[in-house]
């Protein structure tokens, strides 16, 4: 499928998509300033967790619900949070008229059916990322939040960090000169166990198994899945998604970016012996039609830093090393044939408020939303396009391919076999509605 619509069109259409929602998110209720939000929380183990504590700081939310298919777990959140109502089935928290927002921190593969039904049911979100499993999925997602009005937040909490919002004005002002390639990295050695190799056996005691699988195909329990180890595991999740997402985010935002329109990925299981269904070793290049690359590599069995950084930013008069703490602008001067001349000023900017959480900004932001009905810092439709890097390259390594994207179509066009990646077949009972 070929498409007819410039890059120049696309732009200029995001934009007037953009300014459209926020008008159309202004009409419905609209909270009273002393007024405060109530929300239930889907998954409260690990991130989720770490959401509730985040969200303990901001007088105006009150946390009024948890749920959980493993009991133990969620037994255990509503007693720290002094006896909050327990839901071991989402559907019946969203039925909550007193619900006003849910947060996500389900696996992977269950954020588009959860935040679709929330947005269905009347609820603002706050979805963790990466945002889906499936490109079909993340776009199915953003037209149930513009179709219901809904505020939907994603948790590539980098977004409200007021220091990369400093440096996006940088080097959109040209501080760096022409940003050619970026690079960034998941680095752990994971060598020689990883995860394990373990034998199927019965779910613990309080764990809804079938429930925890939801729509992905039935398979036997294994410890080395859940709670948390559902990361190695290609049907749940992946670390491209899981920790490539937010470096992507970061440095499509950084240099203005939507989507790119080449994706090829190498990669395999090379050294760790365990039972993961992801690479221990991958490496991606995405290409831009603005003529720049990005390069991810997730290391899993070698684990020494590649740079200062979480991202870099290699411009014609300067690098940039970033983080969520700090970022260095670097001047370029030696070059064949060309003066030896520094081509700009050095320039380090630290983050001076020592280990404040950015979750808790971000899911400030999202609170500010609910009640204003603007859009978040990382809006659903942010959330897709950073989430579909991380998808694509997957599917290009899936398909041992170079594939070129439609950004527009969102259609792979050159490799068919890679667009019946896009999503999959769902269990029975569960759709996307």
């Amino acid at each position: 499928m070929e498409s007819t619509v410039s890059r120049r069109d696309f732009v200029k259409g995001s934009a007037a998509v953009a300014a459209g929602v926020a008008t159309s998110l202004a009409s419905p209720r609209a909270r009273g300033a002393n007024e405060r939000i109530r929300a239930g929380y889907i998954g409260v183990a690990n991130r989720g967790g770490q959401l509730i504590k985040a969200s303990q700081p901001h007088e105006n939310l009150e946390i009024g619900a948890v749920c959980d298919v493993y009991k133990p777990i969620m037994e255990q959140r509503a007693q720290e949070l002094g006896g909050v109502q327990q839901y071991d089935d989402f559907r019946q928290m969203l039925e909550n008229k007193d619900i006003d927002a849910i947060f996500i921190a389900t696996p992977d593969h269950w954020h588009a059916i959860q935040s679709i039904m929330a947005c269905e049911a009347g609820k603002d979100v706050y979805c963790e990322k990466p945002l889906s499993m499936t490109i079909v999925e993340g776009r199915k997602m953003v037209e149930a939040a513009r179709r219901t009005k809904r505020i939907v937040q994603v948790g590539t909490h980098r977004r409200s960090s007021e220091l990369l919002e400093k440096l996006h004005q940088l080097v959109r002002e040209d501080a760096i000169g022409k940003v050619s390639v970026g690079h960034c990295y998941r680095l752990s050695n994971m060598w020689p166990e990883g995860i394990g190799k373990l034998e199927d056996s019965p779910p613990p005691e309080g764990l809804d198994w079938d429930m925890w699988l939801g729509p992905r195909a039935e398979q036997p329990f294994r410890a080395n899945i859940a709670p948390y180890k559902f990361r190695w595991w290609q049907n749940y999740s992946s670390q491209v998604g899981n920790w490539g997402v937010h470096y992507m985010d970061m440095f499509r935002w950084m240099v203005d970016e939507e989507a790119p329109v080449s994706v090829s990925a190498h990669g395999g299981r090379f050294a760790v012996d365990d039972d993961r269904t992801i690479p221990d070793t991958m490496e991606v290049i995405f290409e831009f039609a603005s003529g720049r690359l990005l390069i991810f590599g997730q290391y899993e069995a070698s684990g020494y830093a590649m740079m200062p950084g979480e991202i870099d930013l290699r411009g014609t008069k300067g690098i940039c090393y970033a983080s969520e703490r700090f970022f260095e602008f670097i001047p370029e001067r030696d070059g064949q044939f060309q003066k030896a001349d520094p081509r700009m000023e050095p320039m380090k900017v630290t983050d001076t408020t020592g280990n404040h959480d950015l979750t808790v900004d971000h899911i400030g932001n999202f609170l500010e939303c609910i009640k204003s009905r603007e859009l978040p810092k990382a809006d659903v439709e942010i959330g897709h396009r950073s989430t579909s890097f991380s998808l694509l390259a997957n599917i290009a390594l899936a398909t041992r391919s170079r594939i070129d994207w439609d950004p527009v179509a969102e259609r792979v066009t050159n490799n068919e076999k890679a667009n019946e990646l896009l999503h999959y077949e769902y269990r029975t009972p569960w759709t996307l509605g």
